[in-house]
């Protein structure tokens, strides 16, 4: 439904004067140009044939596909919430609008609608992570340099608009916009905290040795290092790390490198080397090892209870964070990725948990609050190599 302004006139006797009417162009609160606001959120899954280059939009609620136009050699896609990127051949990433969005203020939010439509591209080889605020998206490459886009052309005008770059001195992957500011791990640890001009304005006390993957939570940006995380956050202009240790006698194979979560959970998950997973609770700071086996993909459903792990032989299994035992399991994967294929991801939201599968063409969704049950089965025109959640 779209936005609707309700003008109430106070009624009385002569002599009871009204509130002023508001001004014609007074635009109501959440109001988005061009964007129908609904009452639930808009979930899509943006899917990529990474052989063919196919590619759509997939709208949960309708079930409805997109067809966008054939990504040559595209090989990742990574999302912010509303736009995918999708680093395709001779370093060009696609920017595709997915149509469904989230806008949270703290204490409530706001869902949008709208169609979904390719944006442009943008020069970015090597593409490893994507990370965004409310005024800027940083795409890092793993040359240690990232390429900083303004939404406001993105939102407004359906344009990449002009990137600028910024060197991260080496420390790739991780550049990550927040509260207005750019934080951004550096070589020899240190965690800088940068203004849109790239100036250095704040450098945190706390360091982070080997900084790899990164995830943007309403606590704050966790970042993963060598002896644990770093949690960083942000009080008006004054920014803040703390570190959560490792558990003791963690070994250097077993730190995490990259987090995956749900949009707005404290949780975080992590591989902990060739046969584990970690959880990172960001409320009790702490981190939890569960021994799952081998794994094609983990993620956190973010009640602070539970884990999900896709096992190499294409098994979802649910554990339990309190003792890492499995409390649900159910088969999926036609098969495992062969070497050289894409692996896929485990997508989750409040309610659900999204698994694509390549080979069997299509992606299954899961009711993790429901024993893993097999919700539906949905199948697409061509293998869905590489998928990401949007509209959260």
């Amino acid at each position: 439904m779209g936005a609707l302004l309700l003008l109430t006139a106070a009624c009385g006797d002569g002599g009871t004067e009204t509130d002023p009417e508001p001004a014609a162009d007074q635009t109501p609160h959440g109001y988005v140009e061009g964007a129908e606001e609904t009452a639930d959120t808009q979930t899509r899954l943006v899917l990529a044939d990474a052989e063919s280059g196919e590619a759509a939009v997939l709208d949960l609620a309708t079930e409805e596909t997109t067809a966008l136009e054939p990504l040559p050699g595209v090989e990742r896609a990574l999302g912010d919430g509303r736009f995918a990127y999708l680093a395709g051949a001779e370093g060009r990433v696609h920017v595709v609008d997915s149509g469904g969005w989230t806008v949270d203020h703290g204490d409530h939010v706001h869902h949008y609608r709208t169609e979904a439509r390719a944006v442009g591209t943008v020069e970015a080889p090597g593409l490893t992570a994507v990370h965004a605020d409310t005024t800027r998206t940083a795409l890092s490459l793993d040359d240690g340099t990232a390429r900083l886009l303004d939404r406001a052309p993105l939102e407004d005008e359906g344009a990449v608009g002009e990137p600028s770059q910024r060197e991260t001195e080496g420390a790739a992957g991780v550049a990550v916009p927040h509260e207005g500011r750019l934080l951004v791990p550096v070589a020899d640890g240190r965690i800088d905290v940068r203004d849109a001009e790239g100036a250095t304005v704040a450098t945190l006390d706390e360091n982070c040795p080997e900084a790899g993957g990164a995830a943007a939570t309403r606590r704050g940006v966790a970042f993963a290092c060598a002896d644990g995380a770093l949690l960083v956050s942000a009080e008006g202009d004054t920014f803040t790390g703390e570190k959560i240790d490792y558990p003791e006698d963690t070994e250097p194979a077993a730190r995490a490198t990259a987090f995956t979560h749900r949009p707005g959970s404290d949780t975080l998950a992590a591989r902990a080397g060739d046969d584990g997973a970690w959880a990172l609770d960001l409320a009790a700071r702490s981190w939890t090892r569960v021994d799952t086996g081998p794994l094609l993909a983990v993620n956190a459903v973010g009640d602070g209870a539970t884990l999900l792990a896709l096992t190499e032989d294409g098994e979802l299994r649910a554990h339990d964070l309190a003792d890492g035992e499995v409390t649900a399991s159910t088969p999926l994967l036609e098969r495992p990725p062969g070497e050289g294929e894409p692996a896929p991801v485990i997508e989750v939201d409040t309610a659900r948990a999204y698994v694509n599968d390549p080979s069997a063409g299509v992606v299954y969704e899961i009711d993790h609050q429901d024993d893993l049950r097999l919700a539906r089965t949905l199948a697409l025109d061509f293998a869905p190599d590489l998928m990401v959640e949007t509209g959260r």
